[in-house]
């Protein structure tokens, strides 16, 4: 477990000065991006949130505009550096390093959590145990925003195999041109909804072309 979560970490530690514009330049998804943008700045108005796995702040920008307070965290220094650079206010955003998978105990109260294309990068035992750890962590009835990749043919990374948990793993490439296996899912709406049933209540799941959007609170 923890070889696979250190790779997921140097991956795109090593992918991160070229992240935001790698996504922003893949125009056939943008239709959905707007929407999102949307739909997840109106999800964060008026809440403190957590953020986890926040990459280079592109959503956390997105939430700023609407969110009461925001602490973002990510677990590489290289994704926090280009996040920061954001200019967001400090006085509604801060960014901190740390592991969602072993939350500090200082990082405050929040009544809600946001999670942007992480959750696929977790093995099943590790998304049991993020859930198990973040009720513990932040309490029941906080809203959890969860956002990550639909599986779209020609578009997504494929699938190179499937370990005997049912864990999927896709081969991706470093810009040095080191080749990389990491964990990658695309859950269906009956897989998420059986995942999370034990944890959260409301579930509610919106499905676009190229993402899907989840929603639910902590039990």
């Amino acid at each position: 477990m923890m070889e696979h979560k250190n790779q997921v970490a140097a991956f795109y530690a090593k992918t991160a000065a070229g992240y935001d514009a790698a996504a922003s330049g893949r125009h056939e998804r943008a239709n959905d991006l707007g929407q999102l943008r949307e739909m997840v700045a109106h999800l964060a108005r008026g809440h403190t949130i957590l953020e986890l796995a926040c990459g280079t702040g592109y959503w956390t920008e997105v939430m700023a505009a609407s969110a009461e307070r925001i602490v973002a965290t990510d677990t590489s220094a290289e994704m926090l550096a280009l996040a920061t650079r954001r200019g967001l206010p400090a006085d509604k955003v801060s960014f901190r390093e740390a592991d969602g998978l072993n939350l500090p105990a200082d990082l405050g109260d929040f009544s809600a959590v946001f999670i942007g294309f992480w959750w696929s990068h977790l093995l099943r035992e590790e998304q049991e145990a993020f859930l198990k750890q973040l009720r513990a962590r932040v309490g029941k009835d906080v809203l959890l925003i969860v956002l990550d990749d639909a599986y779209v043919e020609g578009s997504s990374t494929t699938i190179a195999r499937t370990d005997a948990q049912g864990n999927t793993f896709q081969l991706v490439t470093t810009p040095d041109g080191e080749r990389v296996e990491l964990p990658k899912s695309y859950p269906t709406d009956s897989t998420l909804r059986k995942r999370l049933a034990d944890a959260v209540r409301e579930i509610k799941i919106v499905r676009m072309e190229y993402y899907w959007l989840l929603t639910c609170r902590l039990k």
